[in-house]
């Protein structure tokens, strides 16, 4: 496919899969209609960039389904002057898109190679407000806190301590919760040093993997 048919489908993507199905968040729908999505899916997959369903990207990991992204998006709420840390870089995807939006992202990944991947694109698209980081994304990122607003990109058994530490007041955080076969959808405010969390339906995520995440597996 040419880059014209791939721009064809991503904007037949944006009006049938996320627009259609509620997701109204103006500058949103404008960050997915202009990050190409198909440059964070492997060659093997590209034809399906822009089918609403994950994809693999190598070493057990996925893209997220469009609609997901988009949902978690704009449940966090990203503002033009925002600093955010995302937790779980994968293909780059999700940090690219935000930083249509935001001023600043540190996106952390554990996995050297994926990382790799990442940084690669981004210099391809030119991104240049997105620092990728690779460590324990369940620790969040001290150096540069606070954060505006936190995104966590797999699923975690709960809501590592340390991110809610590094949140501003004021700050939003996103995150998928619950077991490794499903998870909720968490939304938390932190307002004069309390949480308030509202949930906002089931999702399928990847496992976090951390101190704070799900234990590494072990090695056979």
């Amino acid at each position: 496919m040419d880059e014209d048919s791939f721009r064809r489908e991503r904007l037949e993507m944006v009006e049938r899969q996320i627009a259609a199905r509620g997701v109204w968040d103006p500058r949103v729908l404008e960050a997915m209609r202009k990050i190409p999505r198909h440059l964070f899916v492997p060659e093997p997959y590209r034809k399906s960039a822009y089918e609403d369903r994950p994809l693999p990207i190598g070493e057990g990991q996925t893209i997220s389904q469009p609609y997901i992204v988009a949902v978690m998006t704009e449940l966090l709420e990203p503002h033009p002057g925002d600093r955010v840390l995302e937790i779980g870089t994968g293909s780059g995807y999700q940090a690219a898109l935000l930083s249509q939006l935001v001023a600043r992202v540190v996106t952390m990944e554990r996995l050297p190679a994926i990382a790799e991947q990442a940084r690669s694109i981004f210099r391809t698209l030119e991104i240049s407000n997105v620092e990728v980081v690779v460590g324990d994304g369940t620790l969040g990122w001290p150096s540069e806190a606070p954060y505006d607003a936190i995104l966590i990109t797999a699923s975690t058994p709960e809501i590592p301590p340390p991110l809610i530490d590094q949140l501003a007041e004021g700050g939003r955080l996103v995150a998928p919760v619950g077991g490794q076969g499903y998870q909720e959808l968490i939304k938390v405010a932190k307002r004069e040093g309390t949480v308030e969390k509202t949930r906002h339906g089931g999702v399928v995520f990847v496992p976090l993997i951390g101190r704070y995440g799900w234990p590494r597996e072990p090695a056979t």
